[in-house]
């Protein structure tokens, strides 16, 4: 704090040698000037300002990690989701791979039957496995495509809205603390 408070008094004091007359008066505007500034921080002092913005953007940091942390959440949720559905789609396949090999083994026992028998018990096993595997590899993307959808508006539009006021804030946090350096150095 006093090597703050020193430094700040250097870098004020270079103008009392540039100012002419006697530098201790009100007619002096460096004099007012040092007085103002010095009065200005020892009020920011007084009321802790320092502190408050160091809480400020203590708060906000830990914002920032929940907001993160959410995210990740909800990552390894759609991921857990986009694994069952996945696993679904396996099964289905599958079961489609049993249905196929039940309705070829049909239709070589069908095989000694009749020409015609045979080709009317394949066409229909056939088109029934082809039914069952369209029709459940159709619902298992549309449940995948469905989940992913809504996982992806819901991180989407979470990450939007938490967005639009945070660079705003961050420009003016970097703003304020380059002016501080320029100043101070």
């Amino acid at each position: 704090m006093r090597i703050f408070l020193l430094t700040i008094f250097i870098c004020l004091s270079s103008p009392l040698y540039a100012a002419s007359g006697q530098f201790f008066s009100l007619k002096n505007t460096d004099f007012v000037v040092l007085c103002s500034f010095l009065l200005f921080i020892g009020i920011l002092f007084y009321f802790k300002v320092p502190g408050l913005l160091g809480g400020m953007l203590d708060k906000r940091s830990d914002g920032i990690r929940k907001e993160i942390d959410e995210a990740r959440a909800l990552r390894d949720e759609a991921q857990s989701l986009l694994a069952s559905y996945e696993r679904k789609q396996k099964e289905a396949m599958e079961q489609a791979e049993r249905i196929l090999a039940t309705a070829r083994a049909d239709a070589a026992a069908a095989a000694d039957q009749a020409k015609t028998d045979l080709t009317e018990s394949v066409a229909r096993r056939m088109a029934a496995a082809e039914e069952r595997i369209s029709t459940a590899q159709a619902s298992a993307e549309k449940e995948v495509r469905d989940a992913a959808i809504k996982v992806a508006i819901e991180a989407a539009s979470e990450v939007i809205s938490n967005q639009l006021s945070a660079p705003d804030a961050n420009k003016l946090i970097d703003l304020g603390i380059s002016e501080i350096e320029n100043k101070l150095h």
